[in-house]
């Protein structure tokens, strides 16, 4: 059968455009349709627009720091309207590049949404149909509210970028990154912040130690931190919103924000009818190679729930590529992927939690927290973390997790040495930089427990 394109991908954020761009580079005849607007969640509403505001909200501890150093410092207000106008133009120079790279590769770009018609077509919205060897469905996800009376007058992480001005009082329901992060960021920026988090700790998941240390210091910073807490209900009143919490407190913020959770974008897209099997939070059920259960449709990134991170999304594209266009089977490796939470302070963590590596056997663990040469100066109570996991007869480093300002950078170093298999041995051999925080890295002689 002769088909109008070998490829045609369903989404154009980081994963999808990546996946296209390389897949017409190799010779594929490729299409690509988005109904919004191109670089998806990480380039308009997710990594890249929060880094911005996570840069913006810690100029007022380097300005009180810099006072500490000696300096004489004039500081205005924060301007939130000048801010979100370059937020907004930077957001749209990088849509334009996504769009370029497209056109360059001789990717054809729909401006509309489409859905499958059958394991071999696509309908886009306008009615037009193509039919295709492969597709690829690319939508990411999308921010969910709880079924609670009230709940529509929430905002979400996606509306965050374009408040008109900022509360004086927010309230952030959630406990994961995203709670956290816009909780450090929104009281950085002088936001009275209140977070409510269900469960005994927040950011779930990640190592027991480092997160209790991240919600300590959230709390120090100011962030009214309730654990064990959620919402009730909530109603429009004079001055904002009322609340009724699980605690039985009642009490008025002038914006809400719900950060509890993600669903697949999956609805209305023509999959089941097309036979793809979908999970019950509605995404895509893939294998090793991303391929459903119809063989000629594909999917990466979020939409799959695997690990919803824009870098996994982009290595997805592109073994999708090598797997399906080029002929080389090429599954994709989810074990060890660095991250960082840009709390403040920050997170990066690669490989197993102690939590996790004891489930695994024997470990030792080493770890330090003290504070930072430059905090430590100025007067700040600022703490960080150094932790290494280690298996105990390996001596496989398993975990790396770093609490600290810059944590982000840090990781994705470390996690070269623990993705290679790096041993305990092979950090002690590195001659330590000092003087550095990161040194405490490779100077930890001896475990504090072992399990």
């Amino acid at each position: 059968m002769d088909f109008d394109y070998d490829l045609f991908v369903i989404g154009g954020g980081s994963g999808g455009v990546r996946a296209a761009r390389v897949a017409a580079q190799a010779g594929a005849r490729v299409a690509l349709a988005e109904e919004s607007r191109y670089g998806g969640t990480c380039v308009i509403r997710g990594c890249v627009p929060k880094k911005l505001m996570v840069f913006a909200s810690e100029y007022p501890a380097a300005i009180a720091d810099a006072q500490s150093y000696g300096w004489t410092v004039h500081a205005g207000g924060f301007d939130w309207p000048a801010f979100r106008t370059k937020l907004h133009a930077e957001l749209d120079r990088l849509e334009d590049v996504y769009r370029g790279i497209l056109s360059r590769n001789a990717v054809e770009s729909f401006d509309t949404r489409a859905r499958l018609a059958d394991a071999h077509t696509v309908e886009l919205a306008s009615g037009q149909r193509f039919s295709a060897r492969h597709i690829l469905v690319a939508t990411g996800g999308w921010p969910v509210k709880p079924d609670i009376p009230g709940a529509e007058h929430a905002l979400t992480s996606n509306e965050i970028f374009h408040l008109d001005a900022l509360p004086k009082s927010m309230l952030i329901i959630g406990g994961g990154y995203i709670a956290c992060e816009f909780a450090c960021i929104l009281n950085g920026l002088g936001v009275e912040v209140t977070q409510f988090y269900r469960g005994a700790q927040i950011l779930r998941g990640f190592d027991g130690e480092a997160r209790g240390l991240i919600a300590d210091e959230m709390i120090q910073s100011g962030v009214n931190l309730h654990l064990g807490t959620n919402i009730v209900e909530m109603e429009e009143t004079e001055g904002g919103f009322r609340v009724k919490a699980t605690n039985g407190t009642e009490r008025v913020f002038d914006k809400v924000m719900f950060a509890t959770g993600r669903a697949p974008n999956t609805a209305d897209m023509g999959l089941e009818e097309a036979g793809v099997a979908l999970g019950r939070n509605g995404e895509v059920e893939v294998d090793a190679y991303s391929q459903s259960s119809v063989p000629s449709v594909f999917a990466i990134g979020d939409v799959t729930d695997r690990v919803n991170l824009t870098p996994v999304a982009i290595r997805e594209g592109m073994a999708f590529v090598e797997t399906v266009i080029k002929g080389n089977p090429t599954p994709v490796d989810h074990v060890n992927i660095p991250t960082a939470i840009f709390t403040q302070p920050e997170m990066g963590t690669v490989g197993m939690s102690e939590e996790e590596a004891r489930e695994h056997g024997p470990i030792e663990v080493y770890c330090t927290s003290f504070k930072p040469m430059q905090q430590s100066f100025a007067g700040r109570p600022d703490r960080v973390l150094m932790k290494l996991i280690v298996a105990a007869e390996s001596r496989r480093v398993l975990g790396c997790h770093i609490v600290a300002p810059g944590a982000g950078e840090l990781i994705q170093l470390a996690g070269v040495a623990v993705k290679m298999g790096a041993t305990k041995e092979d950090f002690d051999r590195t001659v330590a930089v000092h003087p550095t925080m990161s040194e405490e890295i490779v100077t930890m002689n001896t475990p504090v427990r072992t399990a």
